[in-house]
């Protein structure tokens, strides 16, 4: 069937690559509204590359009215064609990058929530040195929750990602870190938070609303959640701090990012000696045997940061 199709197609060139990216994101972002944003063209556009595309091709691939966005059979087979073939695509610039002594193409990194900024992790130094180095590469840049990033770098769409380490993935190397210690926090309004008799505490916490990343990251944090009545779910730190702040939710943080708001007078942390866990920080990139000069540039300098920085990554 795809062969067929791409024979149909004719020769492949930048439109038609312009054509397929179109449409993998389409399908990655779940419709042609979500597409908007994430492509920067409108939806009419989107929709007149997708005609395009199908006419291309001879196949329908894609549903798309009132009951909402699907691929048809002939769709799904084409969307996983087309992420080889960018992954192809990937391979070939690393190994055309690699023979050059000046090195140009693109690094893709994806961190989880705050860890750009923790000063543990030391990214701008190693952006500075990485950027010195290697001036001509272009950076990507970005933020995503945990799933997306394991995906994300596994497929070859990422190079690089930050995430709390909480599992061992086939096809991933992991660089390890630092330690964040996750506490259980309140904010000033929450009735919690003047309260100061430990055992009361303990016994009121079953029945307060907790707000929590809805990922599973290790054994240590799922056993501190699960006695607790989950009621409200926020991946990112940011918004988390907003829902405790509200004094409705309870909610893990890690200690480093909520000391701001203790400081202020603004959150509390409920019984820190049992109510914890620890997360191991690492860096993640995909195990291959094909050359991609950027990326272990990248990721040779943070290990030498990393090791430079030894007890201190506490």
């Amino acid at each position: 069937m795809v062969s067929n199709a791409l024979q149909s197609m004719g020769k492949v060139g930048d439109y038609e690559i312009r054509l397929l990216r179109v449409f993998k994101t389409v399908v990655e972002c779940g419709g042609f509204s979500a597409a908007e944003v994430e492509l920067n063209i409108s939806r009419s556009t989107i929709s007149v590359h997708m005609s395009n595309l199908e006419s291309r091709l001879k196949l329908k691939l894609c549903n798309r009215g009132r009951s909402g966005f699907s691929l048809t059979e002939e769709g799904l087979t084409i969307y996983n064609a087309t992420k080889q073939l960018f992954s192809r695509l990937a391979e070939f610039r690393s190994t055309v990058n690699a023979l050059h002594q000046q090195m140009t193409g693109e690094v893709r990194i994806l961190t989880s929530d705050t860890i750009s900024l923790d000063e543990r992790c030391g990214l701008d130094q190693v952006l500075a040195e990485f950027a010195a180095q290697a001036p001509d590469v272009y950076i990507s840049f970005d933020t995503a929750p945990l799933g997306e990033i394991e995906r994300r770098v596994i497929n070859g769409d990422a190079d690089v990602g930050f995430i709390p380490h909480h599992r061992e993935l086939e096809g991933l190397d992991f660089l390890l870190m630092y330690q964040d210690k996750s506490l259980l926090y309140c904010g000033d309004r929450h009735p919690l938070f003047s309260e100061q008799d430990q055992s009361l505490i303990e016994a009121s916490l079953k029945d307060c609303k907790l707000v929590h990343a809805g990922v599973q990251t290790n054994p240590q944090a799922s056993m501190q959640l699960a006695e607790m009545n989950k009621a409200a779910e926020a991946y990112y730190y940011e918004t988390r701090a907003t829902m405790i702040l509200s004094g409705v939710y309870v909610g893990f943080m890690a200690e480093k990012f909520a000391q701001q708001w203790v400081d202020r007078g603004r959150m509390r942390a409920l019984l820190p000696e049992q109510r914890y866990y620890q997360l191991q920080i690492a860096a993640i990139s995909r195990r291959s045997g094909q050359l991609n000069k950027p990326r272990d540039l990248f990721m040779d300098l943070l290990a030498r940061h990393i090791e430079g920085l030894g007890s201190e990554l506490v």
